[in-house]
């Protein structure tokens, strides 16, 4: 006996249907998971692509900061090495001022001789302590330098050199940027000698370093009592430069 097995016409449409499906999911998931391997890999490449110049731009900023710092440590290292000139240059000329006005200070030899008796002191022991308290200052070494000008005022106080010992007394503490005393220490020269040469000068230290430590008008009025009181010295003249920068 024979069976005859037949499709019905409809069950073999829905058959192939299904597998045709079938078939097109699998395709279409092949060609989704490629194209977004693909989109993933260009994004990628994009990515480091911007990291890259990224960095390439940080390496010209770093690059061109190193350049600016080494421009500016040139100008700071001109500027200090100027500055330096500078103030050996003024120390140089007020030490020569010094050793010009000392010819007017130093007594005669037969003077010299009865102050001695007097105040039983040595004039040459004297002028080589202040002598060597200068050096100190010219040579920058401040703080020793008010030690020796300090011990100076103290154990001569009548001597010929003692005005201009407290003078650059003022000048040492102005050196270290101690305002306040060097105002004190050239007052100190206005009011015990009025009269003498160093007063112009005196007067001047006081009124920078009344500019200096911030009373402006202070330093102002003492320059320009300077400038009318002692025309024509230099200290008259520093004074009206500064006036002209303030």
């Amino acid at each position: 006996m024979r069976f005859h097995f037949r499709f019905h016409p409809f069950l073999l449409a829905l058959f192939l249907w299904q597998l045709s499906g079938t078939a097109c999911a699998g395709l279409f998931d092949d060609d989704e998971a490629r194209r977004q391997i693909s989109e993933l890999k260009t994004q990628t490449n994009e990515t480091l692509d911007a990291a890259a110049r990224a960095r390439l731009d940080l390496a010209n900023q770093i690059a061109a900061l190193k350049d600016e710092i080494a421009r500016l440590r040139g100008q700071v290292e001109t500027l200090t090495y100027e500055l330096d000139m500078a103030k050996k240059r003024q120390q140089d000329f007020y030490v020569d001022l010094d050793g010009r006005l000392r010819k007017f200070e130093t007594p005669a030899s037969g003077a010299a001789d009865g102050f001695a008796r007097r105040g039983d002191t040595d004039p040459a022991a004297e002028s080589r302590a202040y002598e060597a308290a200068l050096d100190q200052f010219k040579n920058g070494k401040y703080k020793e330098a008010e030690a020796a000008f300090s011990g100076f005022v103290r154990e001569h106080p009548e001597s010929e050199l003692t005005p201009s010992a407290q003078y650059w007394l003022g000048n040492t503490y102005y050196a270290l940027r101690d305002y306040k005393r060097a105002i004190e220490e050239e007052r100190q020269v206005l009011a015990k000698w009025p009269n003498h040469a160093r007063v112009p000068d005196a007067l001047f230290t006081l009124g920078v370093a009344q500019q200096d430590s911030g009373d402006a008008k202070a330093g102002r009025q003492t320059l320009e009592g300077l400038v009318s009181k002692y025309p024509g010295t230099q200290a008259a003249e520093n004074a009206e430069r500064r006036l002209k920068k303030k």
